[in-house]
Formats: structure tokens, sequence, C-alpha cells
């Protein structure tokens, strides 16, 4: 990860916006990241975060959906980490929606990486999530 990568850096900011509960700034910072992007890369770091800064379900699915499209686009190992969140994103939101089919189908393309996912306590979430996504969803 190149740690001198401005939306990298403005990303990092957004993150510790919100662990201090600067929800607004992180929105923010995760907006800046955006209109910063450069490539692909850049575009589908940036739109995962403001995936998460999204209240309403279909925002939610567009951002990951636009974030996919641009890890799709690297196709390379940097961005093989996010799959598993941005599916469960997906996912879920698909779920929200009311298309149990869609999301069915996300949470099966999730279970296929989740062998990239760290051993710790983030990975164990999205393990769990894509598990009970799988069983709520059969």
């Amino acid at each position: 990860m190149d740690l001198g990568n401005p939306v990298l850096k403005l990303c990092q900011e957004g993150m510790r916006a919100e662990v201090e509960g600067r929800l607004l700034d992180a929105q923010a910072l995760f907006e800046q990241a955006w209109a910063a992007r450069t490539d692909d890369y850049d575009a589908c770091v940036a739109a995962h975060y403001l995936a998460r800064r999204q209240d309403d379900p279909a925002e939610i699915l567009r951002w990951n959906q636009e974030a996919l499209r641009h890890a799709d686009a690297v196709g390379d190992e940097r961005v093989a980490p996010f799959y598993p969140s941005l599916l469960v994103g997906v996912a879920s939101a698909h779920e929200q929606l009311g298309d149990a089919a869609a999301a069915r189908v996300a949470f099966e393309r999730a279970a296929e990486y989740v062998g990239v996912l760290p051993a710790d306590e983030y990975g164990e979430q999205l393990r769990a999530a894509v598990t009970d996504g799988l069983r709520r969803l059969s």
C-alpha cells in the first residue's frame, strides 16, 4: 500500500474522523478522496469508503458497485482485500432493498474471496457476515 498516495491519506484521515465520532468530517474527507482519484485503484478505495458513510441502501449499493467496477478494472492483487467487504456491502444493500436473489449472488461471490481476509477481528466479522447471509438466504 502506497502510504504517500493522497487518496489513501484522505481515507485514513476519514477513518480517524469516524473513530473520533466526527462523521461529517469523515464524509467530507471521503468525498475529497473521490475528487482526488487519478486511476481505478484510487476510485475503488474512495468509493469503498464513501459506501460506508451512506444511510440509504440504494446509495450503499451504488457506491459499492462503483468500487467493484473500479476494482475489476484494476485487476491485480492490490484490490483483492477489498472484494469481501465490497461484496458483503452489495449483498446487504440488496437484501435491505428486498432483492434476496441478488443478495445471495453477492454473498456467494464474497465467499470466494474470504481466503484473502486477515486472521483478525475484521476478517472474522466479514467471514461471519458471509456465512450468516448465505444461511439467511438459503
